[in-house]
């Protein structure tokens, strides 16, 4: 199965991708209740975590997805499929908003590692649709195992620079 084809079976069946997108932010709108004040203690922590892993997975990957079919396949934004390019960003915003008003997002255990992802992410699509719009055709004549090399040395380099932009830690004084 190709992801073309997953998701004309989504589109075929959007009961699925219905309910999927009532049940996460019932939950997170369940658990928030339940929880009161004591959404930073930790069984709830890793309850909002699997939630937030369960809504972010999905509104990450169809928001990268509409970039790239903007940018790069010019798509036109009336060919937008509502179940899966707009559902999903707007699940994932809506859920946050929930667990927000309940906890902090830095309490929540895993929630640094899909900042840093977005992030590379997001550094990595610049870069192509930059790659993209100047037309460098040098690339044709590199063996394709030193343009791996290169994509992964890139994507070290952009996971390093992420990780000491986002780097929290107070330096110590000398």
């Amino acid at each position: 199965m190709t992801l073309g084809e997953f998701f004309d079976y989504l589109s075929a069946h959007p009961f699925l991708v219905l309910y999927y997108s009532l049940a996460i932010p019932i939950v997170a709108g369940v658990v928030t209740l339940v929880a009161g004040k004591d959404g930073k203690e930790s069984p709830w922590k890793y309850i909002y975590s699997v939630l937030i892993f369960l809504v972010c997975i999905p509104g990450i990957l169809a928001f990268f997805l509409n970039v790239y079919l903007f940018l790069f396949e010019k798509q036109s934004i009336l060919d937008t499929n509502l179940y899966t390019q707009v559902l999903p960003i707007v699940l994932m915003i809506g859920t946050l908003l929930i667990i927000r008003s309940k906890t902090e997002f830095c309490d929540i255990p895993g929630f640094e590692k899909l900042s840093g992802m977005m992030l590379i992410m997001s550094a990595l699509i610049v870069v192509m649709w930059f790659v993209d719009r100047t037309h460098l055709i040098a690339f044709s004549y590199i063996p394709i195992h030193y343009l791996l090399l290169l994509f992964v040395g890139l994507f070290f380099v952009i996971r390093y620079g992420a990780k000491k932009i986002l780097d929290k830690k107070p330096k110590p004084a000398k």
